[in-house]
């Protein structure tokens, strides 16, 4: 059997914030199932698996409801995800489903952004529509005097994210590239994107490296507060210099930075629903029973920091 610690190592990756990129601590990396932390001081954090299988509005409502309505609900789901009927939900099942929660998530907050955005009667937004309805004005943000260095970056970052999303060069965006705007880590002629952004956000110095230091600043940003480094901690600066630095320089380069946070090969998903069958097959048959979900339902819908709620917020679609 796989070490848990190990199969906990392979499924860490960063946050990131899908949305208008407006702020440059919310950057964006690769990890598509979520976007919360898949490790929380070193634990495994559930709130990530409800993420990843619910999907961000609907994990919200299910931290409203009963335990009793979590599970009703659950096994509706859990009908939906058993495609071929047989009463056993399997690894690619599970994983299509995750993949389907994403998929529905990225393609309503385009929809939402984009009708936001009023394009125009040719069904495509320009980049000065954009720049005015999301930083209020459309002149040069460069020109001496007219904004704040600060802001003026802000804006410098979405025009370079817009311009690389706009593949027909045009300045104008189609409701399709806009979504490779929003979401660059979805799209892959965007990931150079995601890397430089990430690079740039966690480069204190600004000499284009992540040194130690900054790489574990940036994961634990209230390293003042605590008495002594937590093991979580210690484990990353074994990961940094054994995994991650390559050429054992002390830093981290672009190309290692791309290795970090776009690992090859990787599947999110795969990982996700593996992870999900480890912690509720109970006969580990390699599949998983209604029952079996359900008896594990806070893992898959539940958040022990809201202990459920009270309230019983319903939706149609269930």
């Amino acid at each position: 059997m796989v070490c848990w610690s190990v199969f906990l190592a392979l499924l860490m990756v960063l946050a990131i914030c899908t949305g208008v990129p407006t702020d440059k601590k919310q950057r964006t990396v690769d990890k598509t199932l979520s976007d919360i932390d898949h490790q929380t001081d070193g634990e495994h954090n559930a709130d990530y698996d409800h993420d990843a299988f619910l999907g961000h509005e609907d994990k919200a409502t299910f931290d409203q409801l009963s335990p009793e309505e979590s599970k009703e609900r659950l096994g509706i789901i859990v009908s939906k995800i058993d495609k071929d009927g047989d009463s056993l939900v399997t690894e690619q099942e599970l994983k299509d489903w995750i993949r389907y929660v994403q998929t529905r998530y990225i393609v309503q907050d385009t929809d939402r952004m984009w009708k936001d955005h009023q394009p125009d009667e040719d069904n495509a937004l320009s980049w000065k529509s954009y720049q005015k309805r999301t930083f209020g004005y459309d002149d040069d943000p460069n020109e001496k005097g007219s904004r704040t260095e600060a802001y003026a970056e802000m804006i410098n970052r979405d025009r370079r994210r817009w311009k690389k999303a706009d593949k027909d060069g045009d300045d104008r965006l189609s409701k399709e590239e806009f979504m490779d705007f929003l979401h660059p880590e979805d799209a892959e002629h965007m990931r150079d994107i995601v890397v430089m952004e990430t690079l740039e956000d966690i480069d204190k110095d600004h000499d284009g490296y992540i040194s130690m230091k900054e790489y574990i600043d940036d994961m634990w940003p209230n390293r003042e507060n605590a008495d002594e480094e937590p093991d979580w901690v210690k484990n990353e600066r074994k990961q940094f210099a054994d995994f991650r630095d390559k050429n054992g320089d002390g830093k981290l380069d672009k190309t290692e930075v791309r290795e970090w946070i776009i690992p090859e090969n990787f599947d999110h998903a795969r990982a996700e629903a593996r992870h999900l069958i480890f912690e509720s097959d109970r006969d580990k048959d390699g599949k998983l029973t209604k029952q079996e979900i359900l008896d594990k339902y806070d893992l898959f819908v539940g958040s022990q920091a809201t202990d459920f709620g009270e309230a019983l917020a319903r939706h149609d679609e269930f």
